[in-house]
């Protein structure tokens, strides 16, 4: 669960983009990633409360489906805004440096290899993968990471050279374009002339950092696919201690990169930074790449090259995965309410094409966004778009007052003033510091994070401001769905039952369990699932022929029927999948190196700040 974590996070995109920011700014751009921490060990307080998205939250907290679909239809957009098309992109990248082939013949080479193991392998495919995967990772940029700093000498020749850092072609540009900034090896930065300001980093990041990693899909389906509550909090904590890693195996190569390749990475001329990589704004995105291809022996540079490839496949087959899960429980079964499993398989596939068509035609804006950096434009669309949902999903847990009326206008309202920054943005363009945009100060002149914290009180003022002028939901629908009622055990009355009903009839494990606390994607995931885990001991049907074998391979379906479980059976299945029980010893072993876990984080945030 925690190597799944970690590989699903951090994709050819982290290297790319997270490097490239450090080449351009220097070590801050770490304490992103550092930041998550304090909110990987919160996500067993949503298992605890038997929850598992935003989505599925949103349908038994609040009812109705207008909530429902919005959380999902945006999930969808920012997959293609700012995870499939990033790393479709990055990876791209890295490949074109290395093997020197058309950045679009890369992506994809790179789209086919994926899709060959995520659409026939599923989930348990892309988990055993994300495992391999993050050790592929790990090895590699540790060996990547003593290559550089050899190469320059020590740490504090690294410090000494980054500051000296200056491309010789700078024509009449000003200094503050392509001087390393005096602040570079800080995390926390001015709030006011910073770069990435501290009160933005502290607090701006932390709503984005909540919106991920407690309602985000990709991260929900890896914690529910643990066996127990200890292994979704062990997997936690793990995935913690991995994120510390981020910083010496990404930012410090990201910033020898710019000592080594001053005149490329750190170029500042635009007709220079198109001849160099493509993008007249600037190169920094190729930091990680080139000193991949230029400072690593042969044998070694094949071994980086799978760990960018392992990077990207595993974060686009999490995306993959999810993405059509979303679209086929969330969107699908509204238009088609008695689609079958094998109708609501192939709509997921067919979904997936159409989301790599959209994302590969958004590439080229990605290349030229927040100054060719990367890991910023995907931050900053981020902290346009999520923060109503952070605070939603906040206030949904912890405040039962809050009701559906309240949610649906702060999540609308919020997205409407989001939508104004980001398209200003795009229309005006993100500008460079040689080539200013030219988009409105009161509109663009507030850094992005400052906006997310902005966005976040709004979207939260509204949500309790609505709620409080209509009419609340009695306790009997909110039993362990709100912080306060978490113990109940009383039968919850729910507001939404599943409107998607098998008719195959080929096993309904809900029963007379609607009224249980589990919500409606684990409903339909459990059938899935146990349909797939019982088919094994189905009787064989006549052998299909060799082209519909394909086609229910590509489609992810079964060749057997499963049998009817006995009430009995599928009441010991409920169980099993619904309990949150956890032995004294190992509860004692993960919440101790929670605190391990904090402890060393905030060392690092006061040594590095």
């Amino acid at each position: 669960i925690g190597a799944s974590l970690f590989a699903s996070n951090i994709g050819s995109g982290h290297f790319v983009g997270i490097a490239g920011t450090a080449a351009a700014g220097g070590i801050a751009i770490g304490g992103f990633e550092w930041n998550v921490i304090f909110i990987l060990i919160h996500i067993d307080k949503w298992e605890a409360l038997k929850v598992s998205s935003k989505t599925n939250h949103g349908c038994k907290r609040f009812g109705g489906q207008r909530i429902r679909i919005y959380l999902s239809v945006l999930s969808l957009f920012l997959y293609v805004f700012t995870k499939i098309s990033a790393d479709m992109f990055s990876g791209a990248i890295f490949i074109n440096q290395a093997l020197g082939l058309n950045i679009y013949l890369a992506v994809i080479l790179l789209l086919m290899i994926t899709a060959l193991y995520t659409v026939t392998g599923g989930l348990a495919a892309v988990i055993y993968t994300d495992t391999l995967q993050t050790v592929i990772m790990l090895v590699g940029s540790f060996i990547l990471m003593g290559f550089a700093f050899n190469e320059v000498g020590g740490y504090e020749k690294f410090q000494e050279g980054f500051m000296n850092a200056v491309p010789s072609v700078t024509t009449n540009i000003s200094a503050e374009c392509y001087e390393p900034r005096a602040d570079s090896f800080h995390i926390f930065r001015n709030a006011i002339t910073g770069d990435l300001p501290w009160p933005g980093l502290v607090f701006g990041l932390t709503i984005q950092a909540g919106w991920y990693w407690c309602t985000d899909q990709v991260i929900v389906q890896r914690c529910l696919s643990a066996k127990n509550l200890s292994h979704v909090k062990g997997g936690c904590i793990l995935c913690g201690y991995l994120k510390l890693l981020p910083m010496f195996l990404m930012v410090f190569p990201g910033m020898i990169s710019r000592i080594l390749y001053a005149d490329v990475v750190a170029c500042v001329d635009p007709d220079e930074c198109k001849k160099y990589c493509g993008a007249s704004v600037g190169c920094t995105n190729i930091a990680y790449p080139k000193l991949v291809v230029d400072l690593m022996p042969n044998g070694l540079r094949g071994l980086m090259l799978s760990v960018m490839l392992a990077s990207l496949m595993s974060s686009l087959t999490s995306i993959f995965n999810s993405a059509s899960t979303l679209f086929t429980m969330d969107i699908y079964t509204k238009i088609r309410r008695s689609a079958s499993e094998k109708e609501l398989m192939i709509a997921g596939r067919v979904f997936i094409l159409v989301l790599i068509g959209v994302s590969i035609a958004w590439i080229p804006v990605v290349q030229s966004a927040q100054s060719g950096q990367l890991f910023d434009y995907i931050q900053s669309i981020t902290s346009y778009l999520t923060p109503p949902v952070a605070a939603v999903f906040m206030l949904a847990v912890f405040c039962k007052r809050v009701n559906e009326a309240g949610a649906f206008f702060g999540l609308t309202i919020g997205l409407c003033i989001g939508l104004c920054r980001m398209i200003a943005e795009f229309a005006f363009g993100t500008g460079s510091c040689v080539t200013p945009s030219k988009c409105p100060t009161i509109i663009c002149g507030v850094h992005y994070l400052y906006f997310s914290i902005i966005l976040f009180v709004i979207s939260c003022i509204i949500i309790v401001g609505i709620s409080l002028m209509t009419k609340p939901i009695e306790d009997k629908h909110l039993y362990r769905l709100c912080w306060s009622l978490r113990n109940n055990e009383e039968e919850r009355v729910d507001l939404e039952q599943d409107d998607w009903v098998d008719n195959n009839n080929s096993m309904d494990i809900e029963g007379n369990q609607q009224n249980d606390s589990i919500n409606t994607h684990i409903h339909t995931h459990q059938r899935l699932f146990l349909n797939a885990l019982v088919s094994s001991i189905a009787e064989p049907e006549e052998e299909p022929g060799f082209c519909k074998k394909a086609v229910m391979c590509f489609c992810g379906l079964e060749q057997k029927k499963a049998p009817k479980l006995t009430p009995e059976e599928e009441e010991e299945l409920q169980k099993k999948l619904t309990d949150t029980s956890e032995m004294p010893l190992w509860r004692n072993v993960v919440n101790a190196n929670a605190i391990i876990l904090l402890c060393v984080a905030v060392f690092l945030h006061g040594f590095f700040g």
